[in-house]
């Protein structure tokens, strides 16, 4: 039997206020003071200061010298070992959307063959801009297989500028999502692109193609995003 060692309290006190940083929890930018941080989570200030030293190796925040720890402008981050959607990884407070086009459209070349349907036939687009703190970070054109369930012709009546796309294939459909195929590249944003992102035509861009399946390897969804590079990341974790 393998010996079980206790987590440092540092380390939980650092990813409680990760946690925190991204879920836009500390919305004036600046997080508490030391001391605050002692009283709040019964810690010691040498506890507090590990935590904090490691937001800071990170990334996450800044300390300025009698003014106080701030908060950096925090980049969105996916994980691509995990199967979820854009506001289950970037965090529900910090997203907000805005649908272009939610419709029922002919399926698209590059889907017809992995959804396993015949010319013509009809699946739902879903066409939104994804913000993170108010700052456009994608455009995301996801398309949707009715053939899988019929209920996902649902998504069409729903107002998808609040809704989970993934909270409602999984927990009002049912339908189990089990792996997905995902092809990343740097491209050039279009003039439509820039626009919507609020960047000039031609930046770099990252361009992702995902293909989501279910556990009767069924294609349920085919996803394009274009993502600004400027202000998302991808994270890649190998054991």
């Amino acid at each position: 039997m393998k010996d079980s060692y206790p987590i440092p309290m540092y380390y939980k006190l650092y990813k409680q206020l990760k946690e925190r940083i991204l879920k836009g929890y500390y919305s004036s930018g600046k997080l508490p003071t030391e001391k605050e941080l002692c009283e709040e989570f019964n810690v010691s200030r040498m506890t507090v200061r590990k935590a904090l030293e490691r937001l800071v190796i990170e990334g996450l925040i800044e300390r300025k010298k009698g003014k106080g720890t701030f908060i950096r402008n925090v980049q969105g981050e996916e994980h691509l070992t995990k199967l979820t959607g854009f506001t289950e990884e970037v965090g529900e407070n910090r997203v907000k959307s805005k649908v272009l086009v939610n419709k029922l459209v002919r399926v698209p070349p590059e889907a017809k063959s992995v959804f396993n349907l015949p010319d013509g036939s009809l699946v739902v687009m879903l066409k939104r801009i994804r913000y993170i703190n108010d700052t456009p970070v994608a455009v995301e054109e996801a398309y949707l297989n009715p053939a899988v369930d019929v209920r996902i012709l649902n998504i069409l009546e729903k107002d998808m500028s609040k809704e989970s796309l993934y909270r409602i294939l999984r927990k009002e459909i049912g339908i189990s999502l089990v792996r997905a195929d995902e092809i990343i590249e740097v491209a050039e944003l279009s003039s439509q692109q820039a626009k919507l992102l609020n960047l000039k035509k031609g930046k770099c861009a990252l361009l992702r193609k995902r293909y989501t399946y279910t556990s009767d390897g069924q294609c349920v969804e085919y996803v394009v995003s274009i993502y600004r590079g400027d202000k998302f990341k991808f994270r890649v974790s190998r054991s």
